[in-house]
């Protein structure tokens, strides 16, 4: 590994091929030092970030390449999405979209190693693969990065350049939640036991359920990110003390980053482990925990697009969804509020137009009701649906359709 300062990084990016892949940091780890320097000397470069957040490079010559849509790229003309599992998208990335430079933001140097901090996710496989092809891997390491143990420790011999840095983390902002999000959150909560494991989605919904669960215990966490409202349960001695936190990438705070710092209560491991079905359903009482844009009577989800266009993509619901059904005594809920109160429409429809996401949950729960689904007759699922979960403004055209579809 060679330390570098940002003057000495021009050359080494003047060297990369032409129309370059850079795999690089997520969600809240922008490495906005190294982007700023292949925005400023690479004319054309092809840019893979998962859940990429505002403010990244973005001008003729740059083309965007996800698997998960975040606000930096959604509705981008120059956006090409990749439909993958999160599980089997260090696959795609090692047969079919090989790095040609890895931009990792990693903490300060500790011994012979730094981490990846808050984002570990695929950047363990992107690592490897421009290991294996001749590609480099980059790291701007941040004095106000944590450090993080399990996969997230990278050694020196890893990384080619090392440009240090000391700039703030991107902070999530705080959750303002709905009177929808808190119903949902409280009737979700209802329906987990002491001692099961958690996994959520981002989002109010998620967190609403979070909030609502201060008088469990020897709760456990195996997700794929976690952010303030895992912190709290922390604080409040309702997780299970013997059993580590588990999670891939991590948002929120400046007080979680700091929590977060060498702590040994919290393993961060790549999203082949964390997301890979046959762990998830070695938890115990595995509750996975998600939000859709949509149900249908068939209860298929859509939670990825809008309107045809991506909007986000398969994260790693699917995966949770599968593995939560094989964990014994685990459950899949999908949420989402009844009614779309700006289209003045139902969010549960007769047959889904949009793409499908996933299917088969334990339980669609929005702020009328929990409707139970898996091991339901298709026609239990559509009255289960209809009785409980509906908007009372849809309940009757969806009683006409599903006598249309033969289901009641």
């Amino acid at each position: 590994m060679r330390i570098i300062n940002t003057d000495q990084l021009k050359s080494v990016l003047a060297n990369l091929p032409d129309n370059p892949r850079i795999i690089a940091s997520g969600n809240f780890a922008t490495p906005n030092t190294l982007l700023k320097a292949a925005d400023e000397n690479i004319s054309e470069f092809r840019l893979h970030m998962l859940n990429a957040q505002n403010g990244i490079p973005d001008r003729e010559g740059i083309t965007y390449e996800t698997a998960f849509v975040g606000h930096g790229m959604r509705r981008h003309p120059r956006l090409q999405y990749i439909p993958s599992r999160l599980s089997l998208l260090p696959v795609v990335i090692r047969d079919y979209a090989r790095p040609d430079a890895v931009f990792i933001h990693t903490s300060e140097r500790r011994h012979d190693t730094v981490s990846l901090g808050t984002e570990v996710n695929i950047l363990p496989a992107a690592i490897e693969t421009a290991r294996a092809h001749g590609g480099v891997v980059i790291a701007q390491a941040n004095k106000q990065m944590p450090y993080t143990y399990g996969d997230a420790q990278i050694y020196e011999s890893e990384i080619d350049y090392l440009v240090e840095v000391d700039e703030p983390l991107l902070e999530k902002p705080e959750t303002t939640f709905a009177s929808e999000s808190l119903e949902i959150g409280q009737r979700i909560a209802a329906l987990i036991e002491d001692h099961s494991t958690l996994q959520l989605g981002i989002g109010a919904i998620p967190d609403s359920v979070l909030s609502s669960l201060k008088d469990r215990t020897g709760l456990r966490i195996w997700t794929e990110m976690f952010s303030d409202g895992v912190f709290d349960l922390f604080k409040m001695g309702v997780l299970d003390p013997d059993i580590l936190l588990t999670a891939s990438f991590v948002f929120g705070s400046q007080e979680l980053y700091q929590w977060l710092n060498l702590n040994r209560r919290v393993q961060m491991l790549r999203t082949e482990r964390t997301n890979n079905p046959t762990n998830i359903a070695k938890q115990a009482k595995m509750q996975s925990i998600n939000a859709a844009l949509q149900i249908d009577l068939f209860d298929q989800a859509n939670a990825s697009h809008v309107r045809g266009q991506i909007y986000s993509g398969f994260g790693g619901s699917t995966d949770f969804i599968v593995g939560s059904l094989h964990s014994r005594g685990g459950r899949s809920f999908m949420a989402l509020p009844s009614w779309h109160p700006k289209a003045q429409v139902s969010t549960i429809v007769p047959r889904l137009t949009e793409n499908t996401t996933s299917f088969q949950h334990s339980f669609v729960v929005t702020e009328q009701g929990a409707a139970a689904c898996f091991g339901r007759t298709q026609s239990e699922q559509a009255l289960n649906l209809i009785t409980h979960a509906v908007h009372p403004n849809a309940r009757e055209e969806l009683v006409a359709k599903a006598s249309e579809f033969g289901l009641l």
